[in-house]
């Protein structure tokens, strides 16, 4: 018989109780839950199974903790009754494009991503709410009851859950910013590469208690480093104070899942190249030291004289001053025969990182949040209503740094898709491809700001038109670069599930219900929607090739050429399922209610596996 799914987020509890089976049998125990035998674990049997000494709970350790604490390790752990929906007209490039956008509260984003993309991030950058005392607005589960909210807020999410602000005056004012953060750092773990790699970006307020929670999660040994990058030529709170010191930096936390000494992935083995130069400090290659200053990439800053060499209006230095100046000093640079200058990369240096990685990062390498600003600017216009915004030039140093060709760059809390620019201008000035995946709460714009009057409704449509924009700029630069780049996205928003609660419930079913149930699909969703749900609960990555196709009528989809056939429409019979097996894909999906008899529902799994044996067959 076909196997139903679930259409539901994974069960990870489930997971983790059979992964401790395996190694610790003894402290499997079943109990009775709502008339039902159950297997859970017996702490007490594990936490001695783990302990040299006779374990008395009461003893003192040292440990991170705060109210609420273990309601955010059970949210993390929950399952969510939710899915992604695609948006093509917000799309560009849908068909091809390996780039994600996704708009929704990210917690329910990345446990519907969990299953999809474990193991799979080689780098995950987030810029969360620094908790300044009026500046994150989340969904929370715990921390205030309903009046409470309404007072303080007033705002929910497309899916009607409430949205909490936390304002300074709140008595649980780290409490509700570490509840909100932790569970989703916790699964964040979950997408990394065993050399992936997490930076989290943070303000004084926070970095005490996000080393601590980083710590718990990943590990104290994890830690690669704690980087100190200037984000302000000037002070913000210059008037403040003569006697206090001015704040101009925030920070970047930096944790792997394992081996944090071998996270720089940007270096190619030597061995893979060839030197054909040599003098007397040994054999050397050379590789441009200009990029592209036209358009998109105008950086009138880096276009400064160095060893009497000053780019034309169209290219600019790859790096500042100090550091080009210091290359010419230790004959890292030297001009070709158009007298164009090109860095000398010896094979010795090779064999390890290009250049140190140090964990002061000045303006001078990132920009400022004063250049964040107008790279956004640039793009859009002024009428955007952000004063800090992470600079371009920033993010390309930390994701040409952590990460290389073919990686996925996961930023969670995307804001104006800062991570999504800096990884188009890396793929169009480079032959390396690299892809995001931006999520990005839809979060309503304040009445007040400026962005109204622009047009702009909410964050995300900042964001998207961003990228848009700067994907049609970038496409008339094609010529000065050496590949085509994917400059398109996939556009998702997250929303209740397809399927109807009965689905879920068949036993809540009764005669009265009969003629107004259709079908166990909600009448407004389409066969692309339920397509996408589908992908996610089998681990289909949500950037898959589709193919719609035609076949006897009836409209089908191909996914990755063979790994799912899925057909949504009603009165399947025997001959099109015989055509369709022929595709020998690993699942072929159909709606339980879709065939046009009960023998041809029979029928389909004899018919599948005597065709192509190796399919396995699922109903929604």
């Amino acid at each position: 018989m076909a196997e139903k799914l679930e259409m539901m987020s994974s069960n990870i509890i489930q997971e983790n109780i059979d992964y401790i089976t395996k190694k610790f049998p003894n402290a499997l125990k079943e109990v009775m839950e709502y008339g039902k035998l159950v297997k859970k674990i017996d702490f007490d049997v594990l936490k001695q199974e783990l302990s040299t000494v006779v374990i008395d709970d009461k003893q003192e350790r040292y440990q991170m903790t705060w109210p609420d604490k273990k309601k955010s390790v059970l949210l993390a752990n929950s399952r969510v009754n939710a899915t992604l929906r695609p948006i093509k007209e917000k799309s560009v490039d849908f068909d091809n494009t390996q780039n994600l956008y996704i708009e929704g509260d990210n917690l329910d984003v990345l446990k519907l991503l969990r299953e999809t993309y474990l193991g799979k991030i080689k780098m995950i950058y987030i810029d969360p709410p620094y908790n300044t005392g009026n500046d994150f607005v989340y969904e929370d589960d715990f921390s205030q009851n309903i009046e409470e909210y309404l007072e303080n807020s007033g705002q929910f999410d497309d899916q009607g859950n409430r949205l909490f602000q936390n304002t300074d005056s709140n008595g649980r004012f780290h409490t509700d910013w570490l509840n909100m953060m932790y569970p989703r750092l916790k699964i964040a773990k979950d997408f990394l590469h065993d050399s992936g790699v997490i930076l989290v970006s943070i303000g004084d307020s926070e970095l005490a208690n996000t080393i601590k929670i980083m710590d718990e999660i990943y590990g104290p040994s994890n830690q690669v480093c704690v980087f100190a990058w200037k984000s302000r030529a000037k002070p913000t709170n210059a008037g403040n104070s003569k006697f206090r010191p001015q704040k101009v930096s925030e920070y970047i936390v930096v944790y792997g899942k394992k081996n944090p000494d071998q996270l720089l992935h940007n270096v190619i083995p030597s061995k893979q190249r060839t030197y054909p130069y040599e003098d007397k400090y040994g054999k050397y290659r050379l590789t441009t030291i200009l990029t592209s200053n036209r358009g998109t990439f105008r950086r009138e800053t880096m276009r400064f004289e160095s060893n009497g060499y000053k780019p034309d209006e169209d290219f600019r230095w790859k790096a500042g001053k100090a550091t080009i100046d210091g290359m010419f000093e230790s004959n890292h640079i030297q001009f070709n025969d158009e007298g164009t200058p090109m860095e000398k990369k010896y094979v010795h240096e090779e064999s390890d990182p290009l250049y140190p990685i140090y964990t002061f990062i000045d303006s001078d390498l990132s920009g400022t949040a004063e250049n964040g600003k107008a790279d956004l600017s640039n793009i859009i216009g002024n009428q955007h209503g952000f004063d800090t915004v992470k600079p371009v030039q920033l993010m390309k140093y930390l994701v040409s740094t952590f990460s290389n060709e073919n990686d996925i760059i996961l930023d969670f809390f995307s804001g104006t898709a800062t991570t999504a620019h800096a990884v188009m201008e890396i793929n169009t000035e480079s032959a390396k491809k690299r892809n995001y995946i931006m999520v990005q709460i839809n979060e309503k714009i304040d009445t007040k700001s400026e962005a109204i009057e622009a047009g702009f409704k909410t964050i995300c449509d900042i964001a998207l038109v961003r990228i848009t924009k700067l994907r049609k700029k970038m496409t008339d630069e094609f010529d000065l670069f050496l590949q085509k780049p994917d400059l398109g996205v996939r556009v998702f928003k997250l929303d209740s599930s397809n399927m109807n609660d009965v689905y879920y419930n068949p036993n809540q079913l009764n005669q009265n219900m009969l003629d107004q149930l259709v079908g166990n699909v909600k009448e407004d969703r389409s066969p692309l929607d339920l397509l996408f749900q589908i992908m996610l609960e089998l681990g289909i990555e949500l950037s898959a090739k589709i193919e719609e196709k035609e076949l006897l009528g009836k409209k089908y989809f191909v996914v990755n050429e063979n790994d799912i056939v899925a057909c949504f429409d009603d009165g399947i019979n025997d001959e099109l399922v015989k055509e369709l097996a022929k595709i020998h894909s690993l699942y072929a999906v159909f709606k339980d209610s879709a065939f046009a008899s009960d023998s041809a529902n029979i029928n389909c799994e004899q018919i599948i596996k005597s065709i192509s044996p190796s399919t396995t067959i699922k109903v929604v």
